[in-house]
């Protein structure tokens, strides 16, 4: 039933003051946190790497992942996890190749970082695209897939979901960067709790199902022998969701490189990083890669449970919209079941993991145009308190221009992969752009600029080609796609740089040095531990 007992309101405000309460202190901790343009887009210097760990895992987590993920996992498996567990790989790759890159040249925001390396056009073009990426694809897919899941469990209208996480995710992200920062802390805590609360009743519910009452760890046994093609890691082209995740490219192809872009060259991830220095960087972005091996138990794992369940006649109503079953339907039905109280913790735990991840986008949006385009082209005088203000003004409006659009998604299927195919559409481009800028010094402003401008176009064409020639171009897998448009891009820049060498107007004041790489053991030992864990995770699912 989709309402909430007494004991539900109870933990949920419990969790509402928690976060307002602590965020206020962190926004009054210091007198120049709202006037200070570093310190409220960056937190500069202040956030401690169990702070920037948690803050990334919050921002990246949300509705995408309870709802989204787990609908894929009801309808895919466990080779959807291969999103969480390569991403732990790329976390590793990043601090050690990228992020000191963008520390050494105290680089803020990637639109300064292009800019910095090639020109300003390059810069203004990518900052439009990210903006336009993070409104209307990251923004109301968040909102959508949040306000589709608080509507299943408690008495507010999907309308009213809309309008309470928007509201409740401009309040906390109008404090600046550090009350995120530091907020998401709590944030991770809650949505770790509620998210493994909901995966044990789920397994609860299994074993009572077939007859073990209660014992969780015979019902995981259960798992693999209902649902076989649902434990496979690598799927082969028989599989129906080949064209989702299509075999070794969710290694070694497009996976590394949505990846590697998403991780590695996004304002909303990268920025939680760039206020601290390289040590503390490098060890909140380990703890985040070993927070993200986690995930999946939380995310893909309840799912299969409800694939499984439904496959032996239970929930056959609650997973039907009309006629039409509906994978994303799956986790909101199972936090349903929970008893009052825990039911409330799950709540709370969805709610913290959509705001965070919202709030984390929104201040980026807000880095963005205030930084690279206000203070750029509008008033380059502009004192810190206006840019702030002006930074504050759109988190409130991009939330806005989100929640309006957010209704016309209702009719997705599986939402998490929508999120990931049209963001991919810029990805690729992107990280040709930014890989050749770091480590290729004859790359010029002009290859950065086609390379930009043609990066989408390529995408398109792959995409709708097949549709238009009735067949008669490849229909690739999405991941598949991104490859072809990184190397496609990748060739284009090459040629370009070098048939027309630099000009005056090139610019090339990125510092790049082998000793920016070298690791403390604590972090080669780390990124081993993970690395071993990976490879026995394949390995025995492959």
């Amino acid at each position: 039933m989709n309402h909430l007992h007494t004991a539900d309101y109870v933990v949920f405000f419990i969790y509402f003051i928690a976060i307002s309460a602590y965020g206020y202190y962190i926004y009054h901790r210091k007198k120049n946190v709202s006037t200070s343009s570093k310190e409220f887009f960056l937190a500069e210097g202040s956030l401690t790497w169990w702070a920037i760990g948690a803050s990334l895992i919050a921002s990246n987590i949300s509705a995408e992942h309870f709802i989204g993920m787990s609908g894929s996992g009801f309808k895919i498996g466990l080779a959807i996890s291969t999103y969480e567990w390569m991403a732990a790989a790329t976390l590793i790759l990043v601090a050690v190749f990228l992020l000191p890159i963008y520390l050494k040249n105290k680089i803020y925001t990637m639109p300064q970082f292009l800019a910095q390396r090639y020109n300003d056009t390059v810069s203004t073009i990518m900052a439009v695209f990210w903006l336009l990426v993070y409104v209307f694809v990251n923004l109301t897919s968040i909102i959508y897939l949040g306000s589709l899941a608080i509507s299943s469990i408690s008495p507010l209208s999907f309308e009213w979901s809309i309008a309470g996480l928007t509201v409740f995710s401009i309040i906390v992200t109008l404090g600046g960067m550090k009350v995120i920062g530091y907020t998401d802390v709590i944030q991770v805590i809650v949505l770790l709790i509620g998210g493994l609360v909901t995966t044990y009743l789920a397994l609860t519910l299994l074993a009572d199902k077939f007859g073990y009452e209660g014992n969780i760890l015979s019902a995981l046994g259960v798992l693999p022998k209902e649902a076989p093609a649902h434990f496979h890691m690598i799927l082969d082209e028989s599989n129906p969701n080949y064209m989702d995740l299509p075999g070794l490219s969710v290694l070694i192809g497009g996976m590394l490189i949505n990846n590697l872009a998403y991780w590695g060259c996004n304002q909303y991830i990268v920025q939680r990083a760039l206020g601290a220095d390289l040590k503390t960087a490098r060890n909140g972005i380990l703890f985040a890669a070993f927070l993200k091996l986690l995930i999946p138990v939380i995310a893909v794992l309840p799912g299969i449970i409800m694939y499984v369940l439904h496959k032996n006649g239970a929930f056959q109503q609650e997973m039907m919209d009309g006629t039409v079953l509906k994978p994303d339907h799956a986790y909101p039905t199972l936090m349903n079941l929970l008893p009052a109280g825990l039911k409330g913790v799950a709540f709370a735990a969805l709610t913290a993991a959509i705001v965070a991840s919202l709030a984390g986008k929104a201040n980026s949006i807000s880095t963005i145009w205030s930084l690279d385009i206000y203070k750029k082209y509008f008033n380059k005088e502009a004192p810190d308190r206006k840019v702030v203000l002006i930074g504050r003004w759109a988190v409130i409006i991009s939330m806005v221009i989100a929640a309006l659009i957010t209704p016309a998604l209702r009719s997705l299927d599986q939402a998490y992969q929508f999120i990931q195919e049209y963001a991919g559409f810029l990805s690729p481009g992107v990280l040709a752009i930014f890989l050749l800028g770091m480590f290729w010094k004859r790359t010029t402003a002009a290859a950065a600029l086609v390379g930009a401008v043609i990066t989408i176009p390529v995408s398109t064409v792959l995409k709708f080609l097949p549709a238009w020639t009735n067949g008669a171009f490849p229909d690739y897998p999405f991941l598949d796609r991104m490859t072809i448009t990184f190397f496609t891009v990748a060739l284009v820049m090459i040629l370009i740089s070098l048939v027309w060498k630099k000009s005056e107007k090139d610019r090339h004041t990125i510092e790049v040095d082998k000793a920016m790489f070298k690791v403390n053991p604590s972090f080669v030992i780390g990124s081993v531990i993970i690395c071993g864990i990976l490879a026995a995770l394949y390995t025995i699912y492959w």
